[in-house]
């Protein structure tokens, strides 16, 4: 009886990086009884706490890019990565870190960021982000509602080249650097809820409680 043919083992989920390093002046965290936005609490729970399970099913090891003291994050059992930048740029350092990293441990692997502040994130925003980029190659950004999503993306590892040149240039804006690089975009519905809803302001949390009361 010949041999049936047998398909190849799925390729593993990249790893995905919560991005924790931003300032977050406008929700004020420390008079909501947290040290940084990513801490303060929605249902209990610190923002960043829905965010790793949200991710924790779908991605790979998950990494967290924080320049906040030893000890703020280490308590959810994740690797801590500063900026390799100083001067806290923005998010395109956040990706950088992450990429620094990988080209140490796993240098072809590709990388999925997310930013710490949002609590909704679809369930198969890995998969998807992944599919799109092996049809395209480049860069792949989550969208919804005909918004993108600049710093919820797959980066694949030929990207670090680009980003680096771009910090060290003063050129800071996600976007702008997506635009250079031809990232293409994979859409979510955002209606009732949008997935990729953020929360900036006390406002925003108050939806956000709002929200998850919704579903529980």
């Amino acid at each position: 009886m010949p041999e049936q043919p047998t398909s190849p083992p799925p390729s593993p989920a990249p790893p995905a990086l919560i991005l924790a390093g931003g300032l977050g002046r406008r929700i004020n965290a420390p008079a909501l009884g947290a040290a940084e936005k990513p801490l303060v609490a929605l249902g209990g729970r610190p923002l960043i706490a829905h965010v790793i399970e949200r991710l924790r099913p779908q991605a790979g090891p998950l990494l967290i890019n924080a320049n906040a003291p030893a000890g703020t994050y280490e308590r959810f059992g994740l690797p801590v990565l500063p900026d390799t930048i100083a001067g806290y740029p923005g998010p395109l350092a956040g990706v950088l870190a992450g990429l620094d990293h990988l080209a140490q441990i796993a240098p072809a692997s590709s990388l999925v960021t997310v930013a710490a502040d949002t609590p909704f994130l679809p369930h198969d925003l890995v998969a998807r982000l992944t599919e799109r980029h092996r049809e395209t190659g480049t860069i792949v950004c989550a969208a919804s509602g005909g918004q993108r999503h600049p710093v919820i993306a797959l980066w694949p590892a030929a990207a670090r080249a680009a980003l680096r040149q771009s910090l060290e240039a003063g050129r800071l804006k996600v976007g702008l650097l997506l635009d250079t690089l031809n990232a293409v975009t994979v859409s979510w519905d955002g209606l009732p809820d949008d997935p990729f809803f953020n929360v900036n302001t006390p406002e925003d949390l108050a939806i956000a409680e709002k929200r998850l009361a919704a579903r529980q």
